[in-house]
């Protein structure tokens, strides 16, 4: 967290602790069915969305391969704040934390030794999510770097590339929250918002997916009823995509 008025010293000294309290704390209708989580897991906010809305979370995972993500009315991204040196240097330390932490899991069968499960690995998607069940609920009341909700993959002939990873926080956070975790000078958090989804029991074939979810076009409330739908206004909480392994800053703190 941001402190003004300390010393370079004083600064560094509270980054490194922060860092040390870091890793110490972490010491629907015609829808696509997703795996089922491993029994008496904690189920975390995130996760039960992605069950509830398999589909939605196909779309979202396409959007964010999209161009332009700001014109994109079921996505909200946060601005970037102006650039300081105290943000750059806690940005520098959660890199480190996360490239340690991400380099035995360029091998996809590590990941998924350590609880990591692919979504939907038999549908075809732009990248695919390794999710990991406890730290995805862990999330949802800490910030660990070193323990990333979701890992980020493109299929192989030999399997999966590791590209990234995926950090959550609950939908309810606050601006000041998000910039504690990652902050919003370096990289830009995003939520997939404005979601219509068909009355509940709609027979799948009577489903117009060029209507409703996250890539419809139905993106207003008043739209939403009059079309009979769910208004759902938010799904899966806040998400930030980091690619630590890319040497453009501008790519590593992509979305």
């Amino acid at each position: 967290m941001r402190e003004v008025g300390m010393s370079a010293k004083k600064r560094a000294t509270a980054l490194l602790a922060t860092a040390a309290l870091t890793l110490a704390a972490g010491a629907g209708a015609g829808q696509p069915r997703s795996s089922d989580n491993a029994a008496g897991a904690e189920v975390s906010e995130y996760q039960r969305d992605v069950e509830r809305y398999p589909q939605a979370a196909l779309d979202a995972n396409a959007a964010m391969a999209g161009p332009d993500l700001d014109s994109n009315p079921h996505v909200f991204m946060t601005v970037l704040e102006p650039k300081n040196q105290d943000d750059d240097r806690r940005a520098v330390v959660i890199l480190d934390i996360l490239r340690k932490a991400l380099d035995k899991y360029k091998d996809y069968r590590a990941a998924e030794a350590d609880g990591y499960r692919v979504f939907l690995p038999k549908v075809a998607q732009p990248q695919y999510h390794f999710t990991n069940s406890r730290y995805a609920f862990a999330a949802a009341f800490l910030f660990n770097p070193g323990h990333p909700t979701s890992l980020l993959y493109k299929k192989t002939r030999e399997g999966y590339e590791l590209q990234g990873a995926l950090f959550t926080a609950p939908k309810d956070a606050t601006k000041k929250q998000l910039d504690e975790r990652i902050p919003l000078s370096v990289a830009r958090w995003h939520e997939h918002v404005n979601m219509c989804m068909p009355a509940k029991d709609t027979p799948a074939q009577k489903v117009n997916w060029k209507e409703f979810g996250l890539s419809g076009s139905i993106a207003t409330r008043d739209a939403c009823a009059q079309a009979g739908g769910r208004w759902i206004p938010q799904v899966f909480g806040w998400m930030v995509n980091v690619y630590p392994f890319e040497t453009d800053p501008d790519k590593i703190w992509g979305h």
